[in-house]
């Protein structure tokens, strides 16, 4: 397995800076945030490390030779919009860029591509699945013709505002399941993130057995989950009233379960830190002290 972090919360830095940093700090691999330049719509959103537009064979072959030289290398593109917006004017540009982060992928001779399903959080899961078998399959195939793996990340995209289900469709195994048999490719697995399980109250060990062979790549994030919170506010409260997001170690998800999960399914993919822990966001260089706090926790398990 190789450690390495991702990028949007390295917003004011470059491209070149990001691979520095990892280079320096010994860290062997990023996801590279990849989305389209301009006003970023949410919080780790809109950060551009690698503009997808207007990548061709000799951007791509000197963003190769500079990874080379620094001895970092790409984990994966990553773009997280919402596909199954019920706005179909804007589903179309996030569907559109998600097929242009394919094309970069295989320009860059990369396997991954990270994203989400999407979903109108004021339909039912019943009607998104309708949506899913719309707009995926397609994707999916796209993705096949470049030979790019989709991983879809897990997070319900639910925080405050997104009432009453989310932004994310992809949220529990039972989603899982339907999905990968509603689209049965090689191509479409998970970028698996045992912290959104957490706060779930679900459990986040056993699906690493089960959809061993979905595991295209893995997010390192914690969270806690204050139960004072939780017996104030219930179940129906918007989940950032009741639990945060921590570096790992910080939160509870107990990390030597979960490597020990991966290490008995032969995963042997990308690990990389998402830092959104607010207590590390005051300046610029409390992001960097969260990536290399991660890194130091995280290399009992991971080298």
């Amino acid at each position: 397995m190789k450690l390495g972090f991702v990028s949007a919360i390295l917003d004011e830095y470059t491209f070149e800076q990001v691979v520095g940093f990892a280079s320096e700090n010994g860290i062997a691999c990023v996801e590279m945030a990849c989305w389209p330049r301009g006003k970023s719509e949410r919080r780790y959103a809109g950060v551009t490390h690698i503009d997808v537009e207007t990548l061709d064979k000799r951007k791509a072959d000197e963003i190769n030779e500079y990874l080379a030289k620094k001895n970092v290398s790409i984990s994966a593109i990553g773009y997280y919009p919402n596909p199954l917006d019920p706005n179909l004017e804007q589903r179309a540009v996030f569907i559109e860029h998600i097929k242009k982060c394919i094309q970069a992928a295989k320009l860059l001779g990369l396997s991954n591509m990270n994203t989400f399903i999407g979903k109108d959080p004021l339909s039912p899961i019943s009607e998104n699945m309708e949506q899913f078998k719309k707009v995926w399959p397609d994707v999916i195939k796209f993705a096949e013709d470049h030979g790019v793996k989709v991983g879809i990340e897990n997070c319900p995209m639910y925080f405050k505002d997104e009432w009453p289900g989310g932004k994310n469709l992809a949220a529990s195994p039972k989603i899982w399941r339907e999905m990968f048999s509603l689209i049965d490719s090689d191509c479409f697995g998970l970028n698996y993130d045992p912290s959104h399980l957490v706060w779930q109250m679900m459990d986040y060990v056993k699906p690493i057995y089960e959809f061993k062979e979905k595991l295209f790549h893995f997010h390192i994030k914690d969270a806690k989950l204050y139960k004072e919170k939780y017996d104030d506010v219930g179940i129906f409260a918007a989940p950032l009233e009741y639990h945060a997001p921590k570096l790992p170690g910080l939160g509870d998800v107990d990390w030597g379960k979960v490597v020990s999960a991966l290490t008995d399914v032969g995963y042997n993919g990308p690990m990389v830190i998402e830092v959104e822990d607010r207590a590390f966001e005051n300046t610029f260089e409390d992001k960097l002290t969260a990536i290399r706090l991660s890194k130091q926790f995280m290399n009992q398990y991971v080298l």
